[in-house]
């Protein structure tokens, strides 16, 4: 009984939605499509405001504008404009404004596309490719220090488990081989001095000042790595559930890339460390529920339609009054 309630209580707010949106396109003279745009400024507020009134419309053009093609964009914004009956001539604002938040839209749906794509391919040691990506990842956090030989203890010292690292990439395959990396290389003197925090955190220059405040002698490390490969999976979580969108339609003017996915691992990194300083775990065994609490902090700041995780982005630069 309470099921049939809900269907009915959902089908008449859906049509109360549909007479309002009705009543405001005469009062306005114009579509929701055109109230949105003129009406929010551009980022997350505008593109999420669109994408939803583009899946919930009863037009299948309109429902499936928001999965085709790169290709296809320009001709299904001329589409909706010919459906809605607006003069692209007398409107050219809007074509503009329905084209960057399509290439968002579009382009996160891609964007997961690829991540997972990298998660499901498995670390293989036969593939060149693989095995140099490795000894990149040694060579961009040990510089100084020559790995002796492909199997070794040596690995433990950025924080892998055993003599062959390709055992910890099972549960985020390549992508988590992809983020440390990336990570190393691109932010070299940061990632060095994470892996050297996370080795000796009573020696750590990420936060001097809150270390003599706490007690020194019970300043707890990580496993670098494998912290790396988790918080590559929280990433993707993140990125899964939709919880990311706020962040990419704020930082990229159109679509957002892999790229902007490994630099967000690389700021959630440097948050991680921070928050687990903060912490101050008694041992590593506190992780599940650090990460944890972590993890609903992030989650609650993107929240936040105004909210981009790292504005600092040159991508975020672009993004102007589109």
């Amino acid at each position: 009984m309470d099921h049939i309630v809900e269907v009915c209580l959902y089908f008449y707010c859906k049509f109360l939605w549909r007479c309002l949106k009705f009543v405001m396109r005469k009062l306005t003279g114009r579509c929701e499509l055109q109230r949105i745009c003129y009406n929010t400024k551009p980022g997350a507020s505008r593109t999420m405001k669109i994408e939803t009134s583009l899946k919930d419309s009863k037009s299948k053009l309109l429902q499936t504008s928001v999965s085709v093609h790169f290709d296809a964009i320009e001709k299904t914004i001329e589409d909706i404009m010919e459906l809605k009956k607006i003069n692209p001539d007398i409107n050219p604002q809007l074509g503009i404004s329905l084209q960057a938040c399509l290439l968002q839209i579009v382009g996160y749906r891609n964007l997961i596309a690829d991540v997972e794509k990298l998660r499901r391919e498995p670390y293989d040691s036969d593939n060149p490719q693989h095995e140099e990506m490795l000894l990149k990842l040694w060579k961009f956090l040990k510089p100084d220090t020559p790995l002796e030989s492909r199997i070794s203890k040596q690995w433990c010292e950025i924080g892998f488990q055993g003599d062959d690292p390709k055992t910890d990439f099972r549960g985020m395959g390549l992508l988590g081989l992809y983020n440390l990396q990336y990570f190393a290389e691109r932010d070299a003197t940061a990632a060095q001095q994470v892996l050297s925090d996370s080795l000796h955190p009573k020696c750590s220059k990420f936060s001097k000042a809150e270390w003599e405040k706490k007690r020194m002698d019970k300043a707890i490390g990580y496993s670098f790595a494998i912290v790396g490969i988790n918080i590559t999976d929280l990433a993707y979580n993140l990125l899964v559930s939709g919880a990311l969108k706020t962040h990419f339609y704020n930082i990229a003017p159109e679509a957002p890339t892999l790229s902007h996915f490994q630099q967000t691992f690389c700021y959630l990194m440097h948050e991680f460390h921070k928050f687990w300083i903060e912490e101050d775990p008694m041992d590593i065994m506190e992780f599940n529920r650090v990460r944890e609490k972590f993890r609903k902090r992030i989650i609650k700041q993107l929240q936040n339609p105004d909210m981009a995780l790292c504005p600092h982005f040159a991508a975020s630069e672009g993004l102007i009054n589109m």
